[in-house]
Formats: C-alpha cells, structure tokens, sequence
C-alpha cells in the first residue's frame, strides 16, 4: 500500500507549506509566479497525513524544428522519506503530465556525482549521457 499521493499544485500556498523540501524558503509571490506561467508544472508527494515529503518540477519547451518537450527542473524528496519509491513516483507522475502535454521527451541535468539522483533517473526509465556539458550563466545582471 502507498503511504503518499502525487497531486499536481495549483495553489500557491501548497508549495510555501512545502518550503522544507526546497533549497530555500519558498515565498508566495514566487510560487504564485511559477504556477501562472504556461508550461509549468509543479508536483507534490503527499503522506497519508498529509504532510508533503518529496517534489517534482518541470517546464515544457519548444524549439521550432522539435517535438515539444518536459525539461525536468528539480527533484527533491525529505531525508526521511527516501529510498522508498517517492522519486520514482514523483518522476512517473511528472512523464504522465509531459505525455498529457503532447511532449516526446522529457531530459534533466545534474552533477556527475549525485549517485542517487543518477540512480532515480535510471531507475525511471533515463539514458544517462556522460558526453553533455551544461553551461551556465548564474548573474546575467553582473555582465
């Protein structure tokens, strides 16, 4: 028997009562803003009691020559929660809300070192390509 449910967040003030599974407090006028952007799709894991013990982010995307597809933004799950099948579920949900979208493929990128997000990944179905390099722009507003 599942001890969580995956549910789509359409209420802002579900991701502030979330914050403790984010990198940061969560405010309401960013996740108000995440949520009324077209393509944006946030998911939660809900335990029976009601407390939220793991996320999943994504954005659709679209390049002129391509299928539409899920760019996989974050994943997170409580410490306490892991290992237990929450990450696969919340991936499953989130590949089940890309095909609802009309997307053809869903792709992420993380650190060469994150064992276990490279492992949720494989274990969800993900080919791992060791050849990408992601490069990053972190403060436009420096330049």
């Amino acid at each position: 028997m599942t001890r969580w449910t995956v549910v789509q967040v359409t209420d802002p003030a579900e991701l502030v009562a979330a914050s403790h599974l984010f990198d940061g407090p969560v405010s309401l006028a960013g996740a108000t803003d995440t949520l009324r952007r077209p393509g944006h799709v946030v998911l939660l894991a809900r335990a029976a009691g009601g407390r939220d013990v793991g996320f999943v982010s994504g954005v659709e995307m679209r390049h002129p020559d391509k299928d539409a597809e899920l760019f996989l933004y974050e994943l997170g799950v409580d410490a306490a929660w892991r290992r237990q099948g929450v990450a696969t579920a919340l991936l499953a949900a989130l590949r089940d809300a890309a095909l609802a979208r009309g997307c053809r493929a869903m792709w992420t990128g993380t650190e060469a070192d994150n064992d276990a997000a490279l492992a949720a990944y494989r274990g969800a179905g993900a080919e791992i390509d060791d050849g990408s390099v992601f490069v990053v722009w972190d403060d436009l507003a420096a330049e």
